[in-house]
């Protein structure tokens, strides 16, 4: 009998080969467009001075570096992410900050063997709707807690609450090789927009006291970044890369032209519709 595929194979594959090196790239304007994000987060799940979080699907680091410098020096943040660029981009933005209470880990959440008991919170920005296995994944993350410990993350809601992020998509999709619908529960960006889904599987992890709420978060791109996030990330973004230079031309002029109406005052502006999910370990 084979041995059954890696778990997550396809996105180590992503965000180590095709997306990986390009977050590494957008990092600034990432993390300026998800600054909100990271704050409510770091708010939300902050566990006291001196604690240890787990960071999931951690990225370039940059939750990760705020809930260390929020823990102190006897704290410490562990970032883990399933891509080896994010990873050293993490470790070298604490290297030059000489942050100690933040370390990274290149890891798969869902199979890694953290310590057990060994954290008194996990938190996630945007980081784990993109599990094969998501009950296996909050299993395995719920064994690193200590008893009573915190899960604290934000997930975005469904794609028609969020239309700046699809709105490339819609923009192209003419323009495009024909793409076929998106299934709701694949891993991927929207997977965690049901909120009963959500429920079902910490609930089915072994986690308790499960909430959600609603977070509607205003943010924007600057002007002189708003091409560059456009034409570089997400399934546009990747599409792009593999386009002739004529397609790719044609495609940007219709980006411009969909995104004018959103820029105001020299910056693209809009609302990240999200979950603030709660659990207890």
């Amino acid at each position: 009998m084979p041995d059954a595929p890696p778990a997550n194979r396809a996105q180590a594959a992503h965000w180590n080969e095709a997306s990986g090196p390009v977050w590494v790239e957008m990092q600034g304007v990432l993390d300026y467009m998800l600054a909100p994000v990271g704050a409510a987060l770091v708010e939300a799940a902050f566990p006291g001075e001196g604690a240890r979080v787990l960071d999931v699907g951690c990225g370039a680091g940059a939750t990760s570096l705020a809930m260390a410098r929020r823990l102190g020096p006897r704290g410490l943040c562990l970032g883990a992410d399933i891509s080896a660029p994010l990873v050293a981009a993490a470790r070298k933005r604490a290297t030059a900050e000489g942050l100690e209470a933040a370390r990274f880990v290149e890891a798969d959440a869902q199979t890694f063997a953290f310590d057990a008991g060994a954290f008194d919170a996990a938190i996630s920005r945007f980081g784990v709707m993109f599990f094969d296995d998501p009950p296996a994944a909050f299993a395995n993350i719920r064994r690193a807690m200590r008893p009573g410990g915190r899960l604290t993350f934000i997930a975005w809601r469904s794609p028609a609450e969020n239309p700046f992020m699809t709105a490339a998509g819609r923009a192209t999709a003419h323009l495009l090789p024909p793409q076929p619908p998106p299934d709701p529960e694949a891993p991927g960006q929207f997977a965690f927009a049901d909120d009963r889904r959500v429920r079902r599987i910490l609930e089915a992890a072994g986690w308790n006291d499960v909430d959600l709420r609603p977070l509607d978060l205003p943010t924007d791109v600057p002007e002189a970044d708003l091409m560059a996030y456009v034409t570089r990330l997400g399934p546009v973004g990747q599409a792009l890369r593999a386009a002739d230079d004529a397609t790719r031309a044609q495609i940007t002029a219709v980006l411009k032209d969909a995104f004018a109406p959103s820029v105001q005052d020299g910056a693209a502006r809009f609302s990240l519709a999200c979950w603030l999910a709660t659990a207890r370990a």
